[in-house]
């Protein structure tokens, strides 16, 4: 697959500060090294998707700057970053085969050269879905339609990947499946991962590190295995036994 970009670049949020209209404000310092493989967990409405949409561009900051692969991208639109997002809704076009909507990561007016259309079979091939490339999404199950986005995520050839738990609505085997297949992508290319998520299972088997996110700030970070094991923070631990509570 050597059309697709095989490194990731570090990150850094500097003093990242960002409020909803009417909401208590948020502060953000992270770093994380290129081509690590990050969990973010912490209980709902503690920041975790306002931190990768601040990653991302789709939320802009009150003050602070960010860094992604040596570069301030703080001001730049979400296409003018290196990086890709996917969402649990996995945001597929109804209208469109699985080959077209993947073909929009590299072309929106989906005009795509010799080129484009190699690295387009290249990523649907990678992600199990030879054979499909005629089909609409409603034709496809939910593990199907989530390869179908994260084939577009890699021909766009960013080196950061970011994942808003893109797989809370996949039974667990499923959900296995597709960590499974992110991981194998991740050995092969490289790139950086940042994933959302409210199962520890998803993190310890995919990611290296833990962001501990909680009242719109990063309260602790760490090696996953650490936090697992009840090494981690206490108020991280209480976030385990109530989340493993209620399920």
């Amino acid at each position: 697959m050597n059309r697709i970009t095989r490194s990731g670049a570090g990150l850094r949020l500097e003093a990242i500060t960002f409020a909803y209209p009417g909401g208590a404000s948020m502060r953000f310092d992270l770093t994380v090294e290129a081509s690590d493989t990050v969990a973010i967990m912490g209980p709902s409405g503690s920041g975790k998707s306002t931190l990768l949409s601040l990653i991302a561009g789709f939320e802009m900051p009150a003050s602070g700057r960010i860094v992604i692969g040596g570069e301030d991208v703080t001001l730049l639109p979400p296409h003018r970053r290196p990086v890709s997002m996917i969402f649990q809704e996995n945001n597929l076009f109804a209208h469109l085969t699985v080959a077209q909507n993947v073909g929009l990561g590299r072309s929106p007016s989906l005009r795509l050269t010799e080129e484009d259309r190699a690295a387009v079979a290249d990523a649907i091939a990678h992600t199990g879905l030879a054979g499909k490339e005629k089909r609409l999404p409603q034709a496809l199950s939910g593990g199907e339609r989530q390869r179908v986005a994260l084939a577009r995520v890699l021909v766009r050839e960013r080196p950061v990947l970011l994942l808003d738990e893109p797989f809370a609505s996949l039974g667990p085997a499923l959900a296995d499946e597709m960590l499974d297949l992110i991981a194998a992508l991740h050995r092969e290319q490289g790139m950086t991962v940042l994933m959302a998520t409210h199962d520890p299972r998803d993190a310890e088997r995919f990611s290296r590190t833990l962001v501990f996110v909680e009242g719109g700030t990063i309260s602790a970070i760490g090696p996953t295995q650490k936090f697992l094991s009840g090494h981690g923070p206490a108020a991280f631990d209480r976030y385990l036994g109530a989340h493993r509570a209620l399920r």
